[in-house]
Parts: C-alpha cells; sequence; structure tokens
C-alpha cells in the first residue's frame, strides 16, 4: 500500500512555539472608587490637607492642599530653600519683605545655625495652613525669583520671622550676619 504525502502535508498542523518565560501578567485597574478612598486615606495619614479660609478662592496664588517639604540642591514642586525663598507650584518666589542668613554658602557658623533655623521655622508655618502670596512693589528680582509678600490671614509670614529674631526687613540690599 502507497501513502500519499501529499495528504498528509496539507493536514498537519503547525506546532505551537515553546516560550520559556511566563507570559506577563495584565495589571488589575483599581476601581475609581478604590483609588479615591486610597488617596483620602493617604491625605489623612500624612496631615497634609489645607482648606483655603471661608471665602477665598484656590487660585496659584493661595497654598491650598500643599505640603512644603526642604528643597535639595535645584528646585522643587512646594519646598523651603531657605529663611527667604520657597518654591510653590513649580515657581521660585522670595519673601519680599526680609532678609535671613544664608545657608548656601553661610559665611560663618553663627550664619549657618541662624539660616537653619529660619529655613525650619518658615518650613513649619508654611505647613500651618494655607498662605496667600500678595504682589510686591515689583514682579521679580535681579535672579529672576518671583517677589511676593506670603501671608496667613492677613498677617506676613516675614514679620513673624523677624518677630522671632530669625529675620530682618529687608532694606534693598543684604547685611553681613557675622560678627
Amino acid at each position: 500500500m502507497r501513502h500519499d504525502r501529499s495528504f498528509h502535508r496539507t493536514t498537519r498542523r503547525a506546532a505551537k512555539p515553546i516560550s520559556f518565560w511566563p507570559a506577563p501578567r495584565r495589571r488589575r485597574k483599581l476601581p475609581f472608587a478604590a483609588a479615591l478612598v486610597l488617596a483620602i486615606a493617604t491625605g489623612l495619614a500624612t496631615g497634609v490637607w489645607f482648606v483655603p479660609e471661608p471665602g477665598t478662592p484656590a487660585t496659584a496664588n493661595t497654598s491650598a492642599i500643599r505640603h512644603f517639604s526642604l528643597c535639595h540642591r535645584g528646585g522643587g514642586e512646594n519646598c523651603v530653600v531657605d529663611g527667604d525663598t520657597i518654591w510653590i507650584g513649580g515657581e521660585k518666589v522670595r519673601l519680599a519683605d526680609i532678609d535671613t542668613p544664608e545657608t548656601h554658602p553661610p559665611r560663618c557658623a553663627e550664619e549657618a545655625a541662624l539660616g537653619e533655623q529660619a529655613t525650619r521655622r518658615l518650613q513649619e508655618l508654611l505647613n500651618t495652613g494655607p498662605v496667600t502670596l500678595a504682589d510686591a512693589d515689583r514682579p521679580t528680582d535681579r535672579y529672576g525669583r518671583r517677589l511676593a509678600i506670603v501671608t496667613r490671614d492677613g498677617q506676613s509670614l516675614g514679620d513673624t520671622l523677624i518677630a522671632e529674631g530669625l529675620a530682618r526687613p529687608w532694606e534693598g540690599r543684604r547685611r553681613p550676619w557675622c560678627s
């Protein structure tokens, strides 16, 4: 008996390729409600929820729902550079009404210590609640930073730093902090 090889060639199935790696798993999409609950729980756990004062619009000039960290070289989203400079919403802002000791680089140990205290205190003040940025007498300084007076309830945070001995009023130029 003779076999017809053409018959076998047409009905033969192709072999499946062998895979030695498992197929990638698809990520399950988190339902919207679960994502919302997770976001709220994270906010409550970290304590960074700020609500603007009644009647205050949440604009780019108000720090509603912001948490300020310390900046580490370069820019940031919402962080404190030193006692008189912050990043807020991706914009570098210089507190126009005060002068604080330098921290990058300090000229003496006394200036370094006072500058560190001013930086930490400004961070603490910013994280206490929403603040408003009021325009200064001119829009920017010579370094391109926005000039603004940072206030809460109509009170300048710069005035608070001055009252605590961590800053002095801006006089149009820097004065030395070292003895």
